[in-house]
Order: structure tokens, then C-alpha cells, then sequence
């Protein structure tokens, strides 16, 4: 079992920047693919990076290329989404998500464990 923790939502401006941490716990999680997913308010739930398990394969949706760098530091056992030149559209719940196979997925039901979200919330 992997429990995930998200921190490092809140409120900002259009253009500005955040970083989103994902703690993990639990054996074995070091060796997952992690992804960030966001949920906005009435749309259906969107891939927005990945990573694998050294940090050898990143993958990004077209909507946040060149501006959000998903990286993990498996020592500390957390994964980072780090958000640059944010958008109003960016504003979403943001989830953290570990997969137990080895290349990274954009199906948020490929994903084995999730969790509870942190809101962000862009400004224009």
C-alpha cells in the first residue's frame, strides 16, 4: 500500500509560479511511475506529467509543456511539479498518482494509488 500526500496549492496570479510537492510512503514506491493529473470544475480528469523511477522518462501534456518540470528525488521519496508562467486554465485540483508499471502513463486509470488533491487557483 502507497500513501501519497500533495502539498503547495493556493491562490496566485497569471504568471506566476508554484511547486507542488508529493510526499510517498509505503514499500516499493521509489520504483513507480508518479503522474500528475488536475481535475477543473466540470471537466473530466487530465494527464499532465509523468515521470519514471529514475527520472530517465518525463512526459508532459501539450497544455503545460515548456512551463510546469515534473522531477522526483527518490531519496526523500516525493515527486515535484514544478508550475511556471501559470494560466487562469491551469486552475484545477491537482492530483498526485503512483503506478506500479514501468513506462509512464497518461490513463488516470492506469494509475494503482491517488491522492487527496490540492486546489490551485489562477488569477487573471
Amino acid at each position: 500500500q502507497v500513501q501519497l500526500v500533495e502539498s503547495g496549492g493556493g491562490l496566485v496570479q497569471a504568471g506566476d509560479s508554484l511547486r507542488l510537492s508529493c510526499a510517498a510512503s509505503g514499500r516499493g514506491s521509489t520504483s513507480y511511475v508518479m503522474g500528475w493529473f488536475r481535475q477543473a470544475p466540470g471537466k473530466e480528469r487530465e494527464f499532465v506529467a509523468g515521470i519514471n523511477w529514475n527520472a530517465g522518462r518525463t512526459l508532459y501534456s501539450d497544455s503545460v509543456k515548456g512551463r510546469f518540470t515534473i522531477s522526483r528525488d527518490n531519496a526523500k521519496n516525493s515527486v515535484y511539479l514544478q508550475m511556471n508562467s501559470l494560466k487562469p486554465e491551469d486552475t484545477a485540483v491537482y492530483y498526485c498518482a503512483a503506478d506500479r508499471d514501468f513506462s509512464v502513463n497518461v490513463k488516470g486509470d492506469g494509475y494503482d494509488y491517488w491522492g487527496q488533491g490540492t486546489q490551485v487557483t489562477v488569477s487573471s
